[in-house]
C-alpha cells in the first residue's frame, strides 16, 4: 500500500474491522438490516455522548415533540447507525449488481439532462446514514467526484479511498476548493454534502429548522462557476432497499446574497430530513457554532 506500514500492530483492529465489513457486504439486505438494528440497539446505552447530542439536536429541531417522542426518535436513529455500518461496507466493498437490485430511481432525467447539456453539476446531499452508499450508487451509472474528509485512521482512509476509486470515483478533499472548481469546469459532477458545522469563519448564519445555524457558504460559490447547476439528491433506506431521487436544478441560485443562498440550501436539506428523520446524522454537533455569543446547545 502507500508509503505507510499498514501491517504495524496498531492497525490490527482496523484490519479486523475491514474484514468484518467485507464479510458484512456479502450478507443479504434483510440480514444486514436485522443485524444492524441489533448493533444499533446495543450501541444506544453505550454511546452516551452521542446519544446526548442526538437528543439535543432532535429536541431543538422538533420542539413540539415530547421528551418521550424525542427519545424514541433517538433510539430509531441509533438503529439506523447500526445499519449504516453495513451500508458503508456495501459502499466500499459491495457487489455492483447487488447494490443495483436494491435501488429504485426517481427523476434521474434531471441529472442526465444536465450532463447532456455539458453543464457543471453540483449534486447536493444531506448527511443521511446511507450517505456513503448513496455516493457509490451514483457510480453505478455515472462518473462523479466525491468531496470527502480524510479519515484520522490512515488505513481506513486508504480502504475508503480505494473502494471509491476502484468503482470510478474521483476523490477531492473537503478543503481543496480549487480542485472542486476545476472539476466542475471539466464537466465532472461533484457530490457535495454541506450540512456540517465548520465554524464561523467558513460559514454564514441561516435558518435550519428555524434555528440560526452556521451554514457552509461554499455551495453557492461553487455554483457560481460558469454554466453550473445545483441538483438536490436524496438517498434513503426503505423496507425493500433504497430510493434514489433527484430534484430539478435550483433556479435563481446562486444570488448575490449569501444568507439567502444558504437559507435555500438549508430548506432543501430540511425538507429531505423530514421525509426520513430517523436516518439523519443527528449525532453531529450541527449547532455547535452559535451567533452573537449565544450559549452552547451542548
Amino acid at each position: 500500500m502507500k508509503k505507510q506500514n499498514f501491517y504495524h500492530p496498531k492497525f490490527i483492529p482496523t484490519w479486523f474491522l475491514i474484514g468484518f465489513m467485507k464479510l458484512g457486504a456479502k450478507l443479504p439486505f434483510s440480514a444486514q438490516i436485522f443485524i444492524g438494528t441489533g448493533i444499533g440497539r446495543l450501541l444506544y446505552p453505550l454511546l452516551s455522548r452521542f446519544r446526548k447530542i442526538a437528543f439535543i439536536n432532535i429536541a431543538h429541531c422538533f420542539p413540539n415533540k415530547s421528551s418521550i417522542e424525542v427519545e424514541n426518535l433517538v433510539k430509531q436513529n441509533f438503529e439506523s447507525i447500526g445499519i449504516s455500518l453495513f451500508e458503508t461496507a456495501n459502499a466500499y466493498f459491495g457487489n455492483s449488481e447487488k447494490i443495483q437490485q436494491l435501488i429504485t430511481i426517481h427523476n434521474e432525467h434531471h441529472l442526465i439532462d444536465a450532463l447532456n447539456k455539458k453543464q457543471g453539476i453540483v449534486i447536493l446531499s444531506a448527511h443521511f446514514m446511507p450517505l456513503m452508499l448513496g455516493s457509490r450508487a451514483l457510480l453505478l451509472k455515472h462518473k462523479i467526484a466525491n468531496i470527502y474528509r480524510p479519515q484520522n485512521n490512515a488505513l481506513f482512509d486508504e480502504a475508503m479511498h480505494k473502494g471509491f476509486v476502484n468503482n470510478g470515483a474521483t476523490m477531492i478533499k473537503t478543503k481543496d476548493t480549487r480542485t472542486m472548481m476545476k472539476t466542475i469546469k471539466s464537466g465532472l459532477p461533484i457530490w457535495y454534502a454541506p450540512d456540517q458545522d465548520l465554524g464561523e469563519n467558513n460559514s454564514v448564519f441561516a435558518p435550519f429548522f428555524d434555528i440560526q445555524t452556521a451554514t457552509i457558504a461554499a455551495t453557492a460559490r461553487l455554483a457560481k462557476t460558469s454554466n453550473t447547476v445545483v441538483i438536490p439528491y436524496f438517498f434513503i433506506r426503505t423496507d425493500k432497499g433504497y430510493t434514489m431521487s433527484f430534484d430539478a436544478p435550483l433556479t435563481d441560485y446562486p444570488s448575490n446574497n449569501a444568507i439567502k443562498d444558504a437559507t435555500k440550501t438549508n430548506q432543501i436539506l430540511q425538507d429531505q430530513i423530514l421525509k426520513a428523520p430517523e436516518q439523519y446524522l443527528w449525532i453531529h454537533r450541527r449547532f455547535k457554532t452559535r451567533p452573537n455569543e449565544e450559549a452552547s446547545f451542548y
